[in-house]
């Protein structure tokens, strides 16, 4: 631990440095020597088995996915969207789809080749990447260069778990004039991030699901009450302790990330939890996927369906973030519980619109007794669901199973 809390201290400090004493394409060209370099030193180099293939294989994808921006980002009609689907593709690929690829050359030669599962940030990049793709379409950025894109795409504090940042935004720290955030600020995030990755949720995943239930015993059923709740706790100090340090540590370098957290256990209804919980993913999910599909289903259903337009989109946009999280039935199961609330919502604020009318509408929603109860309702719906997160259906049926 000691080792690798250095190690990221000098790639701290030598960006830092980087940002602030270079500046053109000397900036562009030691920051992705770093980057990259970073990133293979502490994602890659002895982590798991043929480390080495899967960083070639990182940096083929990278470059293939930055030929297809330039050739076909600018262009009109249809062609953008090879671009923005590289990026996905290659998710789909290495993440989800099943079984063994034989490469046979002549008859003396035979691979073996089981698929590269887990490459790390791969979803993320994905995100981002393709994003990109339509910022450099719609004009609202330049297309980059290739050291623009390869710092874009290894920026090492939010490469393996974000926050999903935008080219944009991301771009804002090479100013002629760098941003220049409080070091002490920054370090106190990066502390408090620290202190809720390593510590608290290490104390809360004690009373999850694998450490207290899953230990072939016998369990009271207010075991899993207390498992979903601090299963709870566990996800958001695991995340949010993460993106904490890496926000901290980006603001250190002079580069602006978004928040990814805004108190989610406040949430009073599914859909304020999204606006709160994972905030660059459901921001990604608005802009690029249900804004154009909403509008594509109220043009298909037509004028008097809009309600049902949206419906549609939503029950679309959380199966694929569910799909997104994970391979397994579980994950599609539980973006489909979170498209149940948030459609419920939709028809509920409807239906009390109609019935209370505007200025009941808006009491109902100052009261202070009902908000209570709503944040209280969501906090335990959200919790609850995350039991499809962290299981499989054969181990939450093992949980079940050991309840008494």
């Amino acid at each position: 631990m000691g080792f690798l809390i250095a190690g990221l201290l000098v790639y701290l400090a030598a960006s830092r440095l980087v940002m602030r004493g270079l500046t053109g394409t000397r900036r562009e060209i030691a920051f992705v020597c770093l980057n990259v370099g970073g990133v293979y030193w502490f994602l890659f180099y002895g982590q798991k088995a043929h480390y080495d293939e899967r960083f070639v294989i990182y940096l083929a994808l990278i470059f293939f996915q930055y030929a297809m921006l330039r050739a076909f980002a600018e262009k009109e009609g249809w062609k953008p969207w090879l671009a923005f689907f590289t990026p996905i593709a290659a998710l789909i690929i290495f993440h989800y789809v099943p079984g063994s690829v034989y490469v046979k050359m002549g008859n003396a030669f035979g691979v073996k080749w089981r698929g590269i599962p887990n490459l790390v940030g791969l979803s993320y990049l994905a995100f981002r990447s393709s994003r990109l793709v339509l910022e450099v379409r719609n004009g609202s950025v330049k297309s980059p260069t290739i050291w623009e894109y390869l710092n874009f795409c290894f920026f090492l504090p939010t490469m393996p778990v974000g926050p999903i940042n935008s080219y944009a935004n991301f771009r804002r720290g090479f100013e002629v004039q760098p941003l220049d955030y409080p070091i002490m600020t920054c370090a106190l995030r990066i502390l408090v991030g620290f202190v809720k990755f390593e510590f608290l949720s290490a104390l809360c995943t004690q009373l999850a699901y694998s450490d207290m239930l899953m230990d072939d015993h016998f369990h009271h059923w207010i075991d899993l009450p207390v498992a979903i709740f601090f299963y709870y706790l566990y996800l958001y100090c695991n995340f949010s302790g993460f993106c904490d340090m890496a926000i901290g540590a980006s603001g250190l370098i002079g580069i602006p990330v978004p928040e990814n957290f805004d108190r989610p256990f406040a949430a009073r209804n599914v859909k304020d939890f999204w606006n709160r919980w994972h905030m660059t993913l459901s921001q990604y999910m608005r802009d690029v996927v249900f804004g154009p599909l909403s509008k594509y289903f109220a043009h298909l259903l037509g004028p008097k369906q809009v309600d049902q337009a949206i419906a549609l989109t939503i029950v679309v946009v959380f199966l694929l973030i569910g799909i997104w999280h994970g391979v397994g039935w579980n994950f599609v199961a539980y973006g489909a519980v979170h498209a149940l609330g948030v459609v419920a919502n939709l028809y509920y604020t409807i239906i009390l619109k109609k019935w209370l009318g505007r200025d009941g509408f808006k009491a109902y929603n100052a009261n202070p007794w009902i908000h209570a109860v709503a944040v209280v309702l969501t906090f335990c719906y959200c919790a609850t669901s995350l039991i499809l997160f962290a299981n499989t259906f054969p181990e939450l049926k093992e949980i079940l199973s050991s309840l008494r």
